[in-house]
């Protein structure tokens, strides 16, 4: 996916009140960040904020941090932030940094649920360590995931829905549900929020893949 440069993004999402500047500072800290002892959950690769903005208007007894790479993209859900519909939400937050981080900034057991969607499929043979459900990135959601926390991972993409499956059996993780067509699964779409590319993917009538696991 290209990304197009936006002249000044980087210094609007620094200026912003919703986003973290260090993160690692927050390490063992989110609850203080917060101010209250809410369970944590994060999405890696929020994109342009539409999951983890209405996950936390749905959800205000939860804390949602919401992490991207790529301050352009950050820019979009700051701006998304910032309209009348979530402008009041105090239970989310937005950092701007690599996801092989993720140990730098949460401790263990702090974090209780991760979400994966629509993550960058990385086609190449030579590139699957860069998957974020490659059993790389497995261990490092371990070792920040609290006991009984899960994994909630969705995707159009079949090929990268079965290595998932396959890093998840490899990694020692365990699956508790899973689907190929969410949208016609009754019990996994029950409060389903959807992103923009699972609202634009599944418009051309692709089915959406979707799994939740727990870690070792």
């Amino acid at each position: 996916m290209r990304l197009r440069n936006i002249p000044g993004a980087e210094r609007t999402i620094q200026a912003h009140s919703a986003v973290i500047k260090r993160p690692e500072d927050q390490k063992g800290c989110w609850g203080q960040v917060f101010g209250n002892q809410h369970p944590v959950r994060i999405e890696i690769g929020m994109g342009k904020g539409r999951f983890i903005l209405n996950m936390a208007k749905e959800h205000p007894k939860i804390n949602y941090v919401g992490i991207e790479r790529y301050s352009s993209v950050l820019l979009r859900a700051v701006e998304k932030y910032d309209t009348d519909e979530f402008n009041d939400l105090t239970n989310v937050r937005f950092v701007c940094m690599d996801a092989r981080r993720i140990e730098e900034v949460f401790a263990k057991n702090e974090v209780d649920r991760i979400y994966l969607n629509f993550s960058d499929p990385w086609p190449k043979a030579r590139h699957a360590r860069r998957r974020l459900t490659s059993a790389e990135f497995l261990d490092r959601y371990g070792n920040v995931l609290a006991p009984h926390g899960t994994l909630e991972f969705k995707t159009d993409n079949t090929e990268l829905f079965n290595f998932s499956l396959e890093q998840l059996r490899e990694a020692g993780w365990t699956l508790k549900e899973f689907t190929c067509d969410l949208h016609h699964d009754e019990e996994m779409n029950r409060g389903n929020i959807m992103t923009e590319y699972e609202e634009k993917f599944s418009g051309k009538g692709n089915p959406i893949n979707k799994l939740i696991a727990a870690g070792k």
